[in-house]
């Protein structure tokens, strides 16, 4: 196999063995970036000179016989080639925000989590391309083009993190981060047929991350499998005094029982005329997920959450406040600067009357309740991640796509549950369809032990888009 298209967890095993280099992997990424990145446009910056630099200086603890052995436990990502979605900053390298503004700004400092994937051997290929400033999910940017799917370039990728999911998809890179506000995770690694987590809200800084909503933001990894996003999770994860959203709560181990199955659990299958509002293909997948998990032990049951309508709602109507307020200067300065789908969403923000903002702060604490009330009678709960499939990139609407492509993922948003996205299929058109999966705050470990259950009795994660395949 094409070694870009290993998954992390196989890549560390060859590279501790020896049998491969940092380097080998570096330049195998690069050059799945050079042939496809001009079709995709997943990348906005390539870093190929600091990442060969990276890589090469990674070579000679790889040859030193008793350092390898301590790689594991020394430099758990010990030469893993990582994209980073273009709101980390990047010490030296340019962070853009997928906007205008920030066209030219190179930061001076690494975000927190790049410190930490620097620390543990990781070597940064670049930035990804994403909706501009993070608001929206179409991965259609006017200032830095569209983002393409690699299983089908003439449709979307979702957003906001395009880039970092059709990378992976496209296999120019083993692992990436993302942020998520409303699903700029979660939607497109379901749309792209990869893996992406939003962890419990605090549980990874946001420290150097430009910001889109300071109550709303999550920061999150993104791989091919179950494994590699929860081992990305485990060197990210962490207090930071430092970020005032972070919280003091102890990282679990999430590989120690990510084995250990699913036997006896409670689980909730959403139902209701909220989530009946699905494509006939996306249900069918998530039926059929579900009854898969019965069959591995668990007791799956119909739960009514039409409910969380309100949470989505409020979620959306917090996202465009917050921004509003973070860019307030720059769209008073220039607002023909912002495209225009983010432009109406951002005065849309500004209007919002300060009633309308307590009532959704009012809301999200109601949504907590429920949630956590929910959790006293089941472990996890299954939702479709999106309730359609990728769609076309022309004559698509970005705020109607907005509104559609988040109905599931927002209120995790607003509640700071953590919810994972893995592939559970495809339509009759080829597509990846998303399975998603939440548990109770800071219940990480609970959605990737399920994640990896689910993951070990399939194979969709291992289907590979036919244009990313090296002839």
């Amino acid at each position: 196999m094409e070694l870009s298209f290993l998954t992390i967890t196989e890549a560390l095993a060859l590279l501790t063995r020896q049998e491969i280099s940092a380097a080998d992997l570096t330049e195998a990424c690069f050059r799945q970036i050079e042939r496809l990145n001009p079709r995709l446009n997943a990348f906005i910056t390539v870093a190929n000179v600091v990442s060969r630099s990276e890589a090469t200086t990674l070579a000679p603890a790889a040859s030193a016989g008793e350092q390898s052995l301590n790689l594991q436990k020394d430099l758990p990502l010990f030469g893993i080639p990582i994209a980073l979605k273009d709101l980390y900053e990047t010490a030296g390298i340019r962070t853009t925000a997928g906007s205008k503004f920030f066209a030219d700004t190179i930061p001076a400092e690494d975000a927190f989590v790049v410190q930490r994937l620097k620390g543990a051997g990781a070597v940064l290929l670049g930035k990804t391309n994403m909706h501009e400033i993070a608001l929206g999910v179409t991965g259609v940017n006017p200032h830095y083009g569209v983002c393409r799917n690699p299983w089908n370039v003439v449709r979307i990728t979702g957003g906001s993190s395009s880039g970092s999911a059709a990378a992976l998809a496209a296999g120019m890179c083993l692992g990436a981060l993302g942020t998520d506000t409303g699903g700029s995770i979660r939607i497109p690694a379901s749309l792209c047929g990869v893996v992406g987590l939003k962890p419990t809200y605090g549980r990874v800084s946001l420290r150097g991350v430009i910001p889109l909503s300071w109550n709303l933001d999550h920061a999150g990894s993104m791989a091919r499998t179950v494994r590699d996003v929860a081992l990305l999770l485990q060197i990210i994860s962490g207090y930071d005094p430092l970020d005032p959203a972070s919280v003091d709560v102890p990282v679990n181990d999430y590989l120690a029982h990510l084995g250990d199955g699913v036997k006896g659990w409670r689980i909730a299958l959403a139902c209701g005329e909220y989530f009946g509002e699905t494509d006939a293909e996306v249900g069918e997948a998530v039926q059929l997920a579900a009854r898969l998990f019965e069959s591995i032990g668990a007791h799956v049951e119909e739960a009514e959450l039409s409910w969380v309508r309100e949470a989505a709602l409020a979620n959306g109507l917090l996202v465009q406040a917050d921004a509003a307020a973070y860019h307030r200067e720059r769209l008073a300065a220039r607002p023909e600067n912002f495209g225009a789908d983010v432009r109406q969403r951002l005065q849309n923000g500004a209007a919002c009357t300060s009633t309308e903002y307590a009532l959704a702060r009012r809301t999200q604490s109601e949504m907590r309740r429920k949630f956590e009330n929910l959790f006293s009678d089941y472990d996890i709960f299954l939702t479709p991640t999106t309730p359609i499939a990728a769609q076309l990139i022309e004559g698509t609407d970005a705020i109607e796509q907005a509104r559609r492509l988040t109905r599931f993922t927002a209120p995790f948003n607003l509640t700071g549950l953590p919810a994972l996205s893995l592939p559970c299929g495809f339509t009759s058109r080829g597509l990846p369809v998303g399975l998603q999966i939440v548990s109770k705050p800071w219940g990480e470990a609970k959605v990737l032990q399920a994640g990896y259950a689910y993951e070990q009795a399939t194979t969709w994660h291992e289907a590979i888009p036919g244009l990313c395949v090296v002839g």
